[in-house]
């Protein structure tokens, strides 16, 4: 999985509707205040129960009935801190093996997953864990439990030499994918630069490739019979389920597993430096970044919570300290951040801040040390303090829908278990936050970062030489998978694509108590088949209530009272189509100048009011909408929405602020132009509709530098008038409220909303597009381990038509984990990391688009081999009648877990609304599902798709992939970055 860091405090807990009874607020009357930090915390409970097998798996319940699934997490106490010298990266490579099959599952295990219907399923391993999980049907929860307990306990006759080697070439792409990113080398130095050799922490969780190459079979078995036994592990069952129903089934399934070895402790001290580090490495990057870091105390620490709050007071606050002195003040960043990266027995406190262009970076680095050494010494305010206190608990409580996946409650309790022996240590952890004072945030901070720093400065330049892999990989037929799950949602999103949230890390697990087991004797398990899954009940999508503004504006509610909040979008039809093609970048600089001052608040009073109030105030825009989005607590939803409205109608477009702006979206562009996707995504949609066409702009919208360069206040506000306005307006709302409530609320705020004099904006779809055309077109990117191909051709097609028979044929070919141009180039060859294609759903005319990071070394082959499985599939090799069984199974019986959270709700609710669609369209899916037939798909997909007609995007290093593209007879364009950012 890819290696990611967050701070400990953003938590995505869940709850029972009974555990958020306790407050009590009026909802259509404004606060005075906020509602203090101690009511916010008094409303976050998970009540478990737990009970540990004789053998001692521990396992923990959590009954939640508000949509008839179970999420099923399961951590091991083992990760890359465990790993010997010579054997770095093991625990994620076993990670990738535990997925392709077990002695009774012997094929892939996405395979019976995705014929249940499950969501949310994925593996991943970081320094301290390894964790499993799925979210299931609740009929479908015998299946989730024979699957983990069988390659718990009967794993090992599973694993080949042949899986190994095509897993290890697997991560090895894994590697190379986030290596190839600008800063993407920036953690192993990190890591080696604050940590002794040897330390626990000092080498990366995806591990050399040197040891991945050496790795064994033997090597790896040992691995697994070291580690993985039930004693070692805690199972949490988190939705529709409790004890009573649990405790049998989980006998069942893992009660004759035999105890394993007993893994003991390991030895990880916090380090100091003798002195200052200083550091310069080159990248490939656009802008010169400065690091500074402590190695600080783990999770458990009584210094954590006060660390966590000291950096998010410095650098992770709208209106943080750094933000408000060198990017706002001083202007002499363009971006700042300060996190804990927290672990089980280390933490890293990290300060970040990248140079603005021009500007001398020597300079910025005295001046980030003065302002630390003035901060540490002074500490924060109780203001700030209590601002991180609001803010931090209240995106808790934003998580608290969703019972499993990677941040869900099942992950929350298996987390205080596993790291620090009490399941509900979150509950310890909300106290600290609400009840940390300055001083204790100044005391913690002068005790570890007063030590010395180690400060790593990354310019732009050439990196040094890269190691790569040694190339065992083989070649084998059959289906098997590893830990990588996507399939994509209808508006061709990345949906569940293969992630990996960072762990909250502490030692191994004290005893769980006494163990204990269900009385009578255990039952069988018949591991011959897997369990039959019984019935789904139907989805019962929440009921859309729709009323007018007097102003016309249409609002549209949905009830969800879960969790004491509100989720609210006031969307605009504009979107990066509007956006003026001979001033490109209008649109994204004004969506960013909206929450930078208005006519009665400045930029800081606007990001302090959003942390006192709990809120978040988002901007966004995709190819056909513009969205202001609000997420609020419900004691505090007036105010929050003042603040809203505010920021929508009455933006100020102060000309200082927008130097300020334009500086950092020139920065964001010249970054957007060091990432090989970002490259790929500016290019392509010119080439398939035309630079005139609406949709003929980079995805992204980030714009034109020229243009960028030049907008003035005036621009900003023209196209605030045209496009941001009531008469191009519609809302809608999700959360624990009624529309009784909410609409006099609005109509307050946005009833009396007055048109601009300005004409609307409209867009033009009546622009001819070129030619479809078979060709490449290359982008040299020097010293590229990997190349980002994107294939594109322009569909038939338009957003609002039915696509539900097309979806499907693509979920075979190219639109989940198990299609096959992924078990292709993923896990036959081994080339990629993982490969899709999907539709953009745009309203209008639809792209179609295939992505495929691969080696680069492969980069001509997997054309080719794209190429060749798309004429087979449209050709005489269809659909199977498997492939339909599957794909027809797992888009029925996934939609109960798939709007399970406020935020799945609006998003199907604006989408109804773009498409054309009734809002109870997903209750009609199932049937239609399951009226498919294989021939309607080969239809479908032979209708629309042309593989003669693609155009083929490689983001790649020249000299390594040209002689390959030119084996390919195609026409070959090479251009450079420079050529791209006007595009």
């Amino acid at each position: 999985m890819f290696r990611t860091f967050a701070p400990r405090l953003a938590l995505a807990l869940a709850v029972s509707p009974l555990a958020l009874a306790a407050p009590v607020y009026a909802q259509g009357t404004a606060a005075t205040k906020p509602a203090p930090v101690e009511t916010l915390v008094s409303a976050v409970k998970i009540p478990y129960e737990q009970f540990t097998l004789a053998n001692g798996l521990r396992v923990i319940v959590h009954t939640d009935r508000k949509a008839p699934v179970v999420a099923v997490s399961i951590w091991y106490d083992v990760g890359s801190k465990h790993e010997p010298k010579g054997k770095t990266g093991f625990a994620h490579l076993f990670e990738h093996l535990m997925f392709n099959g077990s002695e009774n599952s012997p094929g892939d295990f996405f395979e019976p997953l995705q014929q249940v219907g499950a969501t949310d399923f994925n593996g991943t391993t970081w320094f301290d864990r390894t964790n499993y999980f799925q979210t299931v049907p609740k009929s479908a929860l015998e299946v989730a439990l024979f699957l983990e307990s069988d390659r718990m306990g009967h794993l090992l006759g599973a694993v080949t030499q042949e899986k190994l080697d095509n897993q290890r070439g697997v991560v090895q792409n894994e590697k190379r994918q986030g290596d190839n990113q600008p800063y993407g080398l920036v953690e192993y130095v990190q890591l080696e630069g604050l940590l002794p050799a040897g330390h626990p922490y000092a080498h990366s969780t995806i591990g050399s490739m040197a040891d991945l190459d050496a790795a064994s079979l033997a090597d790896v078995k040992s691995w697994f019979t070291d580690h993985y036994g039930p004693n070692n592990a805690v199972l949490v069952l988190a939705g529709d389920i409790d004890v009573a129903t649990a405790r049998p089934l989980v006998d069942k399934y893992f009660g004759d597993i035999a105890a394993g070895k007993k893994v003991q402790p390991v030895n990880a001290p916090v380090p100091s430096l003798p002195a200052r580090k200083d550091m310069v490495m080159k990248d490939r990057v656009a802008t010169t970044r400065l690091y500074r870091w402590w190695a600080v105390p783990g999770l458990n620490d009584p210094d954590a919570t006060p660390l966590e709050i000291g950096a998010s007071v410095l650098g992770g606050l709208a209106s943080s300290r750094l933000d408000n002195e060198l990017v706002r003040g001083e202007q002499i960043a363009v971006g700042v951040t300060a996190q804990l990266q927290e672990f089980a027995q280390l933490s890293f406190f990290e300060v970040t801040a990248d140079v603005k262009p021009g500007v001398d970076a020597k300079l910025v680095g005295e001046r980030l040390d003065a302002l630390l050494a003035d901060y540490i010494a002074k500490g924060p305010t109780a203001d700030e303090v209590a601002r991180v206190a609001t803010s931090s608990i209240s995106g808790t409580i934003g998580g608290l829908e969703s019972v499993g996946g990677f941040s869900g409650k099942a992950v929350t309790l298996a987390e205080g278990a596993l790291y620090s022996n009490d399941p509900s240590f979150y509950a310890k952890q909300l106290k600290e936050l609400a009840q940390a004072t300055p001083a204790q945030v100044t005391a913690a901070m002068q005790k570890w970062l007063t030590r010395p720093v180690f400060a790593l400065t990354v310019e732009p330049g050439e990196r040094d030489a890269y190691q790569d892999a040694g190339g065992k990989v083989s070649v084998r037929s059959g289906v098997t998978s590893a830990p990588a799950y996507y399939r994509m949602p209808e508006d061709g999103g990345l949906g569940k694509a293969s992630i990996s949230m960072p762990a909250q890390a502490v030692a191994a697990p004290a005893d769980a108590g006494p163990a204990s087991a269900p009385g009578g004797p255990r039952a069988a398990v018949d591991r011959s088949k897997l369990p039959e899954v019984g019935p789904i009940p139907n989805l019962d999508f929440p009921t859309v209530e729709t009323t007018t503004l007097s102003n016309g504006i249409k609002v549209h509610f949905a009830k969800r009272d879960t969790v004491p909040t509100l989720r609210l979008s006031v969307v605009f039809d504009a979107g990066n189509a509007a956006d003026p093609h001979d001033r490109l970048g209008t649109q994204a600089v004004m969506l960013a100048m909206l929450k930078e001052g208005t006519k009665t608040r400045n930029a800081v009073q606007i990001a302090e009011e959003q942390e006192r109030l709990g809120a978040n105030i988002s901007v966004g825009a995709s190819m056909d909408r513009t969205t202001v989005g609000l997420y609020a607590l419900m004691p505090n939803l007036a105010p929050s929405l003042d603040l809203m409205a505010d920021i929508i109608k009455n933006p100020a477009f102060d000309a200082k602020e927008l130097d300020r702006v334009r500086s950092q979206q020139l920065s964001r562009i010249a970054q957007e132009l060091t990432q090989p996707q970002a490259l790929a995504s500016r290019t392509l949609p010119p080439l398939l509709f035309g630079k005139d066409h609406p949709y003929g702009v980079p995805s992204s919208g980030t714009g034109d530098p020229a243009v960028v360069k030049a907008l003035t206040p005036q621009d900003l506000a023209g196209f605030h008038n045209k496009w941001i306005r009531g008469d191009n307006a519609e809302i809608f709302a999700v959360g624990a409220t009624t529309l009784a409530d909410l609409k006099p609320m609005l109509e307050a705020r946005f009833g009396t909303w007055r048109m601009t004099r300005d004409l609307p904006g409209k867009k033009n779809f009546d622009v001819p597009t070129p030619p479809a055309q078979s060709r490449i077109v290359l982008v040299d990117r020097p010293q590229s381990p990997q190349s980002v191909i994107y294939g594109g051709q322009l569909l038939d097609a338009k957003g609002s038509d039915d696509l539900v028979t097309f979806l499907a044929a693509n979920d075979i070919l190219g639109g989940s984990f198990l299609s096959r141009i992924n078990m292709d180039l993923r896990e036959t060859k081994g080339w990629s990391y993982g490969v899709f294609s999907t539709i953009n759903r745009f309203a209008g005319r639809l792209p179609y688009i295939i992505v495929a990071p691969v080696q680069a070394d492969q980069t001509g082959p997997s054309i080719t081999v794209l190429k060749t499985q798309f004429k087979d599939f449209l050709g005489v090799k269809g659909v199977t009648a498997a492939e339909l069984e599957r794909t027809v199974n797992g888009s029925t019986r996934e939609l109960a877990g798939s709007f399970e959270t406020s935020a799945d709700v609006l998003g199907e609710m604006q989408r109804d609304v773009l498409y054309n669609r009734p809002f109870d369209y997903v209750e009609t899916l199932a049937d239609r599902y399951k009226t498919l037939t294989a021939p309607q798909l080969d239809a479908a997909a032979r209708k629309l798709i042309d593989p003669d007609k693609v155009t083929w995007v490689v983001v790649g290093d020249k000299a390594v992939v040209m002689p390959q593209l030119e084996k390919l007879g195609m026409p070959i364009t090479v251009v450079d970055s420079a050529s791209i950012a006007a595009k």
